[in-house]
């Protein structure tokens, strides 16, 4: 390789770095002010001016504050991933291994507790992300191929639909229990109630738990 050539590419080396170092600043600023102030009150501007870049260099990383959003969310641990680890657990058939899960879930929602009413409000006002939440969503009940193939199929709607509300009702409840206040109880109190709740709701059905 010739020196110039060398040059280009280290050039272009600094560069891709600078870009990923700014996207990042980018995001965990977005982040903050989210956490710390909601969605709707939050501007391109203040993102730009907490990560101490100009409103044009943010338009080069994201067409709007929607998409920073979305690259915040894509950070955090993956909820896929803990509905792959449900279908784990339910294959057990086993009450210890689900309220461990629901500990875990609980677990996943106090690291993002900041996030969530941010979120809320931008699905209230973004009719796109609606869209987005609504199919992320229908993704949960498809990672649980296990659970899925021991409903039959006349049913399979409606074991979507019983994974679909638990993790809704798991959102409620931590809103409410943890950032609200306005349920007082144990977190190892819910996990019980929480587990005689839905262990049995995600049996398959005309079968019997063996714990």
């Amino acid at each position: 390789m010739s020196t110039a050539a060398g040059r280009r590419v280290r050039r272009g080396t600094l560069r891709d770095e600078q870009k990923r170092t700014t996207r990042a600043k980018l995001v965990a600023a977005a982040r903050t002010l989210f956490e710390s102030q909601g969605y709707a009150a939050v501007t391109v501007d203040d993102i730009a001016a907490e990560a101490g870049c100009s409103r044009a260099t943010f338009y080069v990383h994201f067409p709007g504050k929607l998409e920073v959003l979305q690259a915040v969310n894509a950070e955090a641990a993956s909820v896929v991933s803990y509905y792959e680890d449900l279908d784990r657990v339910l294959t057990t058939r086993s009450r210890t291994e689900f309220a461990k899960w629901l500990n875990r879930a609980f677990e996943w929602f106090d690291d993002n507790r900041r996030m969530l009413p941010a979120y809320d409000e931008a699905v209230a006002l973004e009719p796109e992300l609606r869209d987005l939440s609504r199919q992320e969503l229908m993704a949960f009940p498809n990672a649980m191929t296990n659970y899925l193939k021991r409903w039959p199929q006349e049913r399979q709607d409606e074991a979507r639909l019983r994974i679909e509300l638990l993790l809704s009702q798991l959102e409620r409840f931590f809103i409410r229990w943890a950032i609200q206040g306005t349920i007082d109880v144990s977190a190892q109190r819910a996990a019980d109630v929480l587990t005689d709740i839905w262990f049995p709701a995600l049996t398959n059905p005309g079968r019997t738990a063996d714990d």
